[in-house]
């Protein structure tokens, strides 16, 4: 089992053989900087001084040439093949409140949610608590590397997935196509810094689309049941392209309060669809449209495609919302 030395310090400690660098700090309490875990963010970038270690993903988008060159590598892609000695800086907020867990889960029932989004549920081996919000890596049996999805609910024993399927897309060609219930597959978690504040004493605006969906389902769902959460409100805007892409209201009417201090607001951005009664336009419009200034006061979370991520951070800056208030993980 490889020791993983930090330079300059008293920090270091030991890497499973089938374990990564970056995943086995935070097994043992370290706070590495990481976001995506698949190898696209770079924000797990460390510089490689002493050691050996297998690249798990091949040219990872998240290294450039120039980071190569330098003797950086990926935390979340370096799987070491002997002691090594790092250079990082460790941050406190990236600190696991739980820490991540390794083990198989079994496919226990799936549901059709939309035309191309699908829950699955998967009980775990061992119950793992999470946070409101984080997602798992998931191995799927013939696909190459792990995917992160983002968990719909909030219990130990199960973890609920609402993913969407990508058209040609290997894992979730796996998933919508050979995976039956009773499989079994490998998972890993809980990450994620997009996690619930639960003792943020400020309304809750969360913004979604496509399988961004559940990690806001999981926000809203852990809100309502807080008791922290009196007198608070959660304003749940979910965008999609037409009307058959819109989903999720089903769930928050389950929710005590709904349609007071719970409230939901579908969006399609498309032309056509002439009876449609809700919004219409990009999610970070519609947020604008509705809440403008408000948005500064409130605590916001979002999760969706790349495009409606960068367009929401763009409109948050502009509107002078504090970062501090802001809770996404970034996916490519």
């Amino acid at each position: 089992m490889p020791t993983i030395a930090v330079k300059g310090s008293d920090i270091r400690w030991q890497c499973a053989d089938d374990d990564t660098i970056m995943r086995s700090a935070l097994r043992a309490g370290l706070g590495f900087p990481y976001e995506c875990n698949v190898g696209s963010c770079g924000n797990c970038r460390f510089d490689l001084l002493e050691g050996e270690i297998e690249e798990l993903r091949a040219n990872a988008p998240g290294l450039s040439d120039r980071d190569r060159e330098r003797g950086r590598r990926l935390g979340c892609q370096a799987r070491p093949l002997a002691d090594c000695t790092v250079k990082l800086r460790f941050m406190p907020q990236y600190e696991s409140h739980v820490s991540p867990v390794r083990q198989s889960g079994v496919l226990v029932a799936v549901r059709d949610i939309t035309h191309d989004i699908r829950e699955f549920r998967f009980r775990l081996d061992r119950p793992q608590p999470f946070l409101a919000g984080q997602y798992a890596l998931l191995d799927l049996p013939g696909v190459e590397g792990s995917r992160a999805y983002s968990m719909a609910n909030t219990d130990a024993d199960e973890w609920h997935f609402q993913i969407r399927r990508v058209p040609n897309g290997a894992a979730t060609g796996k998933l919508f196509g050979a995976l039956s219930v009773g499989d079994r597959i490998k998972i890993d978690g809980p990450y994620g810094m997009a996690y619930f504040r639960e003792d943020a004493e400020r309304d809750i605006i969360c913004l979604a689309g496509g399988s961004g969906l559940s990690p806001m389902i999981s926000v809203t769902r852990a809100a309502a049941a807080s008791p922290l959460f009196a007198g608070r409100t959660v304003d749940f805007v979910y965008g999609g392209r037409s009307a058959q892409d819109i989903c999720g209201e089903d769930m928050l009417a389950e929710l005590p309060r709904f349609g007071t201090h719970i409230r939901y607001h579908p969006a399609i951005s498309a032309g056509g669809d002439d009876g449609w009664a809700g919004h219409r336009g990009f999610v970070h419009e519609v947020a604008e449209r509705l809440f403008s200034e408000r948005l500064r006061d409130c605590e916001i979370y979002f999760a969706g495609p790349p495009l409606m991520g960068q367009a929401i951070q763009k409109m948050l800056v502009d509107l002078g919302v504090p970062s501090a208030q802001v809770h996404f993980d970034q996916f490519y």
